[in-house]
């Protein structure tokens, strides 16, 4: 018995198309050119930053690592930044087109309950699978920002020699959070013999003082220039940072030499030998 054409354009709508043919993925969401999952023939994912952080390949059989933060991304490798982290694609000419680099979705450094401070959240996240799992207390984030500290010096100011009217300065570079306060103090003795301690500029004509924040983050710079030189600035002079968690204090030394009493050495002219 012939079948009607109406029959035949059924049929063809109803027969399922070749997944092959359109690129679409077989039974199970895999790709054709993946094969059989066979798990005991994957590579040991090696170097991973935290074990716990994996993922199944492009065919959704093998383990292998996620980027941690500053990790390579993207490209032809196809690889993927772990949970929080995007990829960001880099300037121009500095890798090869379409990588970039995982980085934190969430920007700023936050202080951790350890009290220490962390570059992003998702590093602080990458400290707590590290470490050693606690019942009370539990790494985690306690604020925004940076952890406050007491100043702390970085570099203290170094002891200076040099005559009368000469130029000489002093400079201490100090780091704490919030921001310090840093000034300059000279230290004297009163004639009953306790120590003195006297702001600077004052009313000196010839000091001046410059704080400037840098050259770091939470670091602040400060100099006191002495221009020209007199005896009566030789001394001891502190370099004092506070802020609302604490304070400290270095010290550096200005000695000073009577230009009128000051001999240099003479070295003997070529004449003199002769």
């Amino acid at each position: 018995m012939p079948r009607s054409p109406g029959l035949l354009l059924l049929l063809l709508v109803l027969q399922p198309l070749p997944a092959l043919g359109l690129g679409l993925r077989s039974a199970g969401g895999r790709k054709p050119e993946c094969g059989p999952c066979r798990p005991e023939r994957c590579p040991e994912p090696a170097g991973c930053p935290v074990p716990g952080i994996v993922a199944r390949d492009e065919c959704g059989c093998c383990a292998r690592c996620l980027g941690a933060e500053g990790a390579s991304c993207g490209g032809r490798a196809g690889a993927r930044c772990g949970p929080g982290l995007v990829c960001a694609s880099r300037a121009a000419g500095a890798a090869p087109e379409g990588t970039g680099l995982c980085v934190c979705a969430q920007r700023g450094s936050v202080c951790g309950s350890d009290g220490r401070s962390y570059p992003s959240v998702c590093a602080l996240r990458l400290r707590a699978r590290q470490a050693p799992r606690a019942l009370p207390g539990h790494l985690h984030k306690a604020r925004d920002g940076p952890c406050e500290f007491a100043p702390v010096v970085i570099t203290p100011p170094e002891s200076v020699h040099n005559v009368t009217g000469a130029q000489v300065y002093l400079s201490c570079e100090v780091r704490a959070v919030p921001t310090p306060v840093v000034t300059w103090r000279k230290v004297t003795r009163s004639p009953e013999g306790t120590q003195v301690m006297e702001d600077l500029p004052g009313d000196h004509i010839n000091i001046a003082v410059q704080v400037r924040g840098g050259p770091s983050d939470h670091e602040a710079t400060a100099w006191v220039l002495i221009n020209p030189l007199r005896k009566e600035d030789e001394g001891v002079y502190q370099c004092h940072s506070a802020n609302a968690v604490g304070e400290v204090q270095s010290h550096g030394t200005v000695t000073v030499v009577d230009r009128s009493q000051y001999r240099a050495p003479r070295f003997p002219a070529p004449d003199d030998r002769l």
